[in-house]
């Protein structure tokens, strides 16, 4: 497999190995629909400006968190909100969410980069404070094909991952779930469940592939590669990757590769169902030049 899928999908390419999920990838992706039964692989986003809502779920320490407001309430009607119809109201809302470190997205092309270029040599300058003109979450679409779990703490018999372990191509090969071009690669840790100790076992670092996993997975054509962590690779206590630029994941499967990423997905249900091969579903918000956004992925077994 060649180091880099630059130019593999024509110069102008700003969906990277989404590419792969053409037609006949979905088709076949369905086959592996049995009970017909769904599952959310998201993270709740929960927020509010005047309660500690968010410290309940899963966050890198110091990342704004989401903000979940009532615009329209029932002190709004007190206050003397106009009724819509005779003896009608209504409710709305307003939900503010940076994605990355905060709740369950998807990364776009154009998340990270080095030197001078995005994937596929798209100029780096195209990214400014008002979006990003590449490879941006708007040129993703939506994500449908066959999604693949790679249970490492079952492998290993443990509840979850350590902060400082870095998942080797072995253990993946190890689960023995069969990777196919095209596929989601979701690979649990079981690092959420860390929260439920406290949230400074959380900000502890995190488990992660290393370099040498996502090269594995690189090699075998994946569509995007999932994970229940908060950033594919690991992290440190300080919440950085130790990594060179030569063996960051991120450089590695987005710039590289082409390959999208999901962070932050609650894997614990899936896991217990025992399966490996179900039908993935994803669609981020057409954030017109965003750089990720929040997804409900789905497992459909």
């Amino acid at each position: 497999m060649s180091e880099s899928n630059w130019g593999r999908w024509g110069p102008d390419d700003e969906r990277g190995t989404l590419n792969l999920l053409a037609p006949e990838a979905v088709r076949a992706a369905v086959a592996c629909v049995r009970e017909g039964r769904t599952l959310s692989l998201s993270l709740p986003i929960r927020g509010a400006t005047s309660s500690p809502a968010p410290a309940t779920v899963p966050h890198l320490r110091g990342r704004p968190l989401p903000q979940h407001f009532m615009s329209v309430d029932a002190g709004d009607y007190a206050a003397g909100a106009r009724p819509i119809g005779a003896g009608l109201r209504m409710a709305d809302d307003a939900i503010v969410v940076t994605p990355h470190g905060t709740t369950t997205h998807m990364d776009a092309l154009c998340h990270m980069w080095a030197g001078d270029e995005l994937y596929n040599g798209h100029p780096a300058g195209r990214v400014r404070s008002y979006g990003a003109t590449r490879c941006g979450i708007d040129k993703a679409g939506p994500v449908v094909g066959r999604g693949v779990l790679f249970d490492v703490p079952r492998l290993r018999g443990v509840r979850h991952l350590a902060a400082g372990d870095r998942v080797p191509a072995a253990d993946l090969a190890a689960c023995g779930a069969e990777i196919r071009s095209g596929d989601i690669a979701v690979v649990r840790t079981g690092w959420p469940l860390t929260w439920e100790d406290s949230p400074e076992a959380y900000w502890a670092g995190q488990p992660g592939l290393s370099a040498g996993a996502g090269r594995w997975l690189a090699d075998r054509d994946v569509a995007m590669v999932a994970c229940d962590n908060a950033a594919i690779g690991g992290l440190n206590e300080r919440q950085l990757a130790d990594e060179d630029l030569g063996d960051d994941l991120h450089l590695i499967l987005l710039w590289r590769h082409g390959i999208h990423l999901a962070e932050m997905l609650w894997l614990e249900d899936l896991a217990a169902t025992g399966r490996t091969e179900f039908l993935f579903v994803a669609a981020p918000l057409v954030i017109e030049g965003g750089t990720a956004s929040p997804i409900n992925p789905l497992a459909i077994l």
